[in-house]
Parts: C-alpha cells; sequence; structure tokens
C-alpha cells in the first residue's frame, strides 16, 4: 500500500459528522473537523490536530443539503493532497446484525442489508448510510469501509447476549448485540497500553455521554454490555430513556392512546436527562442549574450507572478496574466522584484532586479498584480498520 494513500474517517451524530483524514499505511491524523448540515447556513471545518484552522466554508442557502458539503471536504482533501490521494471512506456503522462481525467493503448488496436493520436503531441506521449514498454518487469509484459498533460485542455469549422470550424469536435474531464497540474497543487497548498490568483484569468500561453504555471485560473482550437488540438499553442518556419496565410501553399504547411511532419519539427523543428534567439533555447544563429538577435528572443519571456497573461486576466476577470515558466521562468530575461515592461498597475510592484534574489514574491508594480516564477516538479505530482492509486487499 503506497503511503501516500489517505482514509478519510466518518463519523456521523444526530446533527453533525465529524471526519478525520488518516494516513493510512500507519494510521495518523492529518486533520479533521466538522460538517454541521443544521445550521442556519450548513458549515464546514477542518483544523489540524493541534487544532489550528485550515478550512471553514459556509453554504449560503439555509436549504442546501449534505451533498455540497461532502464534495467540498473532498474538494479540500484533492487542493491540499493532490488529486487521487484519497484511497478509502471508513464509515461508523452502528448496527452490523448477525452478518458482519468485521469491517467489510460497503458493496450496494452490504449497504442494502445495513439499510434492513434501520427497525433496530431507526435513529442511528439512516444517519450513518447517508453519507455511502452521498459519496457513492460524487465519487463513484472510491472505496467506502463500514466499521461497526455491534462489532466488539460478537465475543458476548449465553447467557448474557439472551433475552428471556420464546427461542424462535432468538433464532430469527432476536438478541443483545451492544453498541458503542469502537469506543470500547479503543479504550481497552489503550489501557493496554497504559496499564498492561490491568489489562486482564475483570474491567467496566463507562461510556458516558448523550448516547452511553458500559462494557464489561475479561482479558480485553466484551463479556457483557448494558445497550441489547437496540441503542435504547441501559442507562439513562440524553434524550434516550435507558432501561424501562416493557409494561410502561404497553400501558402507554393501551390507556394513554399513544401510536407506536409517538411512543418510539417518547423513547428516543423527549425521556432521558430531557425528560426528567425539563430544562436540557446536556449534563453541563444540569450540573450548572439550581432547579431541583435538573438535580434529580443527574441523581437518577448516577443512581442507574453505578447499579450497572454493579451489574456488570456480576457477570465478569467483580470488578478490579473501572474506566470512564464519553464527552461526560472524561469532562465531568462530578459525575465520576458520585458514581464513585455509590460504589464504596465494592472497594472503589476516587482521589479528590486527581479526579478534579482529570487525570489519567484518578482512583485513591486505598482503592480496591483501578479508576482511570481514558479519552475515546473512535475515528482513530476506524482508520485503523480501514488500513487493514487496505492491506489485505493490496496482498490478494
Amino acid at each position: 500500500m503506497p503511503a501516500s494513500d489517505m482514509v478519510l474517517v466518518l463519523n456521523a451524530g444526530s446533527s453533525s459528522i465529524k471526519f478525520g483524514l488518516f494516513a493510512a499505511a500507519e494510521p495518523v491524523l492529518l486533520c479533521k473537523g466538522l460538517l454541521d448540515e443544521h445550521e442556519d447556513k450548513p458549515r464546514l471545518v477542518v483544523k489540524s490536530p493541534a487544532g489550528e484552522e485550515l478550512f471553514d466554508k459556509r453554504r449560503e442557502s439555509p436549504d442546501a443539503d449534505g451533498d455540497h458539503l461532502f464534495a467540498d471536504v473532498l474538494g479540500f482533501i484533492e487542493d491540499r493532497f493532490g488529486a487521487g490521494s484519497l484511497r478509502a471512506v471508513g464509515h461508523r456503522i452502528v448496527h452490523g446484525g448477525r452478518d458482519y462481525s468485521g469491517p467489510v467493503v460497503l458493496t450496494d448488496e452490504v449497504t442494502a442489508k445495513l439499510e434492513a436493520l434501520t427497525p433496530l436503531a431507526p435513529l442511528h441506521q439512516p444517519r450513518c448510510l447517508a453519507p455511502v449514498r452521498t459519496i457513492k454518487a460524487i465519487r463513484p469509484a472510491l472505496t467506502q469501509i463500514a466499521c461497526f459498533d455491534t462489532a466488539f460485542h460478537r465475543s458476548l455469549a449465553p447467557p448474557a447476549n439472551r433475552f428471556a422470550i420464546p427461542r424462535r424469536f432468538e433464532e430469527r435474531g432476536i438478541r443483545r448485540y451492544g453498541f458503542h464497540g469502537l469506543s470500547f474497543e479503543y479504550v481497552a487497548g489503550r489501557l493496554a497500553e497504559i496499564a498492561p498490568e490491568s489489562a486482564a483484569k475483570r474491567t467496566v468500561i463507562a461510556h458516558l455521554g448523550n448516547g452511553a453504555s458500559l462494557c464489561g471485560l475479561r482479558n480485553g473482550r466484551s463479556v457483557d454490555t448494558t445497550m441489547g437488540l437496540t441503542p435504547l438499553d441501559g442507562l439513562v442518556m440524553g434524550t434516550r430513556s435507558g432501561t424501562i419496565d416493557p409494561g410502561l410501553l404497553l400501558y402507554l399504547q393501551q390507556h394513554e392512546g399513544m401510536s407506536i411511532e409517538n411512543v418510539q419519539h417518547l423513547l428516543y427523543h423527549q425521556s432521558g436527562l430531557l425528560g426528567v428534567s425539563g430544562i436540557s439533555a446536556d449534563m453541563r447544563t444540569l450540573l450548572a442549574s439550581s432547579e431541583t429538577a435538573a438535580r434529580e435528572a443527574v441523581e437518577l443519571f448516577v443512581l442507574r450507572a453505578a447499579q450497572q456497573i454493579a451489574m456488570m461486576a456480576t457477570t465478569i466476577d467483580g470488578l478490579d478496574c473501572l474506566v470512564f470515558t464519553g464527552g461526560i466521562g472524561e469532562h465531568a468530575g462530578e459525575i465520576r466522584g458520585a458514581i464513585g461515592e455509590r460504589l464504596a461498597w465494592l472497594g472503589v475510592r476516587i482521589d479528590v484532586t486527581a479526579n478534579e484534574e482529570a487525570r489519567e489514574r484518578i482512583n485513591g491508594g486505598d482503592s480496591a479498584v483501578e479508576v482511570f480516564v481514558i479519552p475515546t477516538n473512535e475515528e482513530l479505530t476506524i482508520a485503523r480498520h480501514c488500513a487493514a482492509v487496505l492491506r489485505q486487499d493490496h496482498r490478494s
């Protein structure tokens, strides 16, 4: 694989797309940026790895579609690095279903199979796949590669991956898949680098952000996770409910007269921190608020996180190491401290000063559990997977 080959990594969110451009041979970040499609004037910003602004462009039309933004990204790459320098585009795809346990080149057939999984991730799957179609229309010969949030959890086995429903549904693929796998994969690898003696221990990684989930690991492999068939399960999230009594959903339909569409909208967009607080889905806003409802939403978030960390510890037969990552996990020391206090009975002791400074290791000297703060990097994980696919293609 020539040293000049580059990989563009796209990580689609609900209203914007983060991206990184990597030298593919040994993935090294060359520049990063954001495509914001939902400002009044859609915007593309590109920065150096150090944060220096390299390119900033706004589309004048407020109803300009995202196709123009992708054309701008590809144009920037060609102008700065030369035509033909881009070898592939890597995409974070939330759901890989039963068929995909590792990165795969996105053919029309593969894309169609992934689109069929939309009911399992209605908020995420269409957003992940939209750039695939757009780039195919702009650069049909450009290789595109899917990397899956579910793939890291393919090591889940019964009973952890099983629902207590009739077995015929499991035979149709109704099982617990888990998500945030690209983040968990990166953090597990980074933990092995900074604390090799901890990598084989009983570990829980807490990816806490607008979307939030836990992963219980043994020997660096996923053994259990809090999200299930869909990204709705598990922890309290920004606007998603997390674990909920299924009887409540029946009640909403049967006695509140809510349609399936309305219930889906409620669970994905109106619940979680936003629903409980009635103020915001942003943890920063809630922590800064003096409103009782804001405090109650934060307390519920902390309680559920601590409860489910203990649940993960049950699956992995104890807890030796706890890692915080994600937007809240990396930046909200108050939340890390509160979760640690609720887990004191498990031997967790968080050092106040280390936590306030968000050091890499924040456990106190008397802690029976090692506690780390490790920033995640999903884009680098995707770039590594794409480089491996390209090397394999080059050999064949």
